[in-house]
């Protein structure tokens, strides 16, 4: 996947002008708080709005260019736009309103892609029924299929989990993984929610002001202890590849990564497994010494790369392990007491990790 956007757009006292490109494959996230621009970026690309200027190519193909008054048609530049709100056509069944993508695709699949489609988002049961009778993740399920079988070159969502509750979002979530592992097609994804952006994106583009505020590996930026001054969001903590290792016979699975390994609950995975992991920056507590008796399973020796004091009571703690970095929350008290400051030895002990269980694809 390659995608290139440059964009400025006047809509009165908001200035659109966005400039980013994207090289590699995977999901790129595109985050902000509402107002940021986002929208309206993801319109200009799906062909549905047009900047007063600027230029966008995907896949080498120039879709959009102000200066050689270049347009294509949204059907022309071979997107596949997923809405916050499904948009199902309430007069047809699932299965025609998944053929309807299937038979407006350029270059129409085999029609057996249908049926590996439908598996794939776990849809077969819903086939007969209207869109009326769906809940709000079936139709999203649904959705998904309709923009698939197109055939897109890049799968645009607009926060497609944004008007779900929280039962539905952990139900659409894990088909999000699969689809991300399984259908090996890029995807741009528009959130402002941190945990999805976390758990599903490989690249990241923070949006401030209609601006490019940060870009780069997911992995990088949500443990930058200056994301608050750019993407107003507290850091999460980390987020971490791992990969499984050597069995162990205490019901604990360890997965190493590039610093040290971490123990969890047992996971019935083999050896070698790619897994992606999340550890909240207030799950991690600090030690000067290594603490021996506790019930924690995880402690590490790090160094503090930095500290940012984020309000008078309390700051946060950037830590380097290896190459992985880490940011912990604590309290302006206990930053004193311990003295911490940059290239000072301490333990990190990790009371909680979240592991996102489908795998995490290796690009090269």
């Amino acid at each position: 996947m390659s995608i290139e956007v440059s964009l400025a757009h006047s809509f009165g006292a908001f200035a659109l002008d966005a400039r980013f490109s994207i090289l590699q494959p995977g999901v790129t996230a595109l985050f902000g708080p509402s107002g940021a621009g986002k929208t309206s970026i993801i319109n200009a690309i799906a062909g549905t709005f047009r900047p007063e200027q600027g230029r966008i190519v995907i896949n080498g193909r120039t879709v959009f260019d102000s200066a050689r008054s270049l347009w294509l048609s949204p059907r022309e530049r071979r997107t596949g736009y997923v809405f916050q709100d499904a948009r199902l056509f309430p007069h047809m069944s699932v299965h025609d309103n998944l053929l309807f993508g299937w038979r407006r695709a350029r270059n129409r699949t085999e029609v057996g892609e249908i049926e590996r489609i439908v598996a794939l988002l776990g849809i077969e049961h819903l086939q007969e029924r209207m869109p009326r009778a769906l809940s709000g993740g079936e139709k999203s399920r649904v959705a998904l299929g309709r923009a698939l079988l197109s055939s897109p070159d890049i799968l645009l969502l607009d926060e497609p989990l944004a008007a779900l509750d929280a039962a539905r979002r952990q139900e659409i979530l894990p088909y999000l993984e699969k689809l991300r592992d399984e259908a090996r097609l890029p995807m741009l994804y528009v959130s402002h929610a941190l945990d999805e952006v976390a758990r599903l994106a490989h690249h990241i583009v923070i949006l401030k002001d209609g601006r490019v505020a940060r870009q780069g590996s997911v992995f990088d930026v949500l443990s930058d202890i200056e994301l608050p001054a750019f993407a107003g969001s507290p850091p999460l903590g980390a987020v971490i590849e791992t990969k499984i290792g050597a069995r162990r016979g205490d019901r604990l699975t360890a997965l190493d990564f590039d610093g040290g390994t971490l123990l969890v609950q047992e996971l019935n995975r083999p050896q070698g497994t790619a897994l992606r992991v999340r550890i909240r920056a207030e799950e991690i507590m600090l030690a000067l010494e290594e603490p021996r008796t506790i019930s924690a399973n995880n402690v590490l020796l790090m160094n503090v790369q930095g500290v940012r004091h984020d309000s008078t009571t309390h700051a946060d703690v950037q830590l380097l392990c290896g190459k992985t970095r880490l940011v912990a929350s604590i309290t302006r008290a206990s930053l004193e007491r311990l003295k911490l400051v940059p290239g000072k030895p301490v333990f990190a002990i990790i009371k909680s990790v979240t592991v996102d269980t489908q795998m995490t694809p290796q690009f090269d």
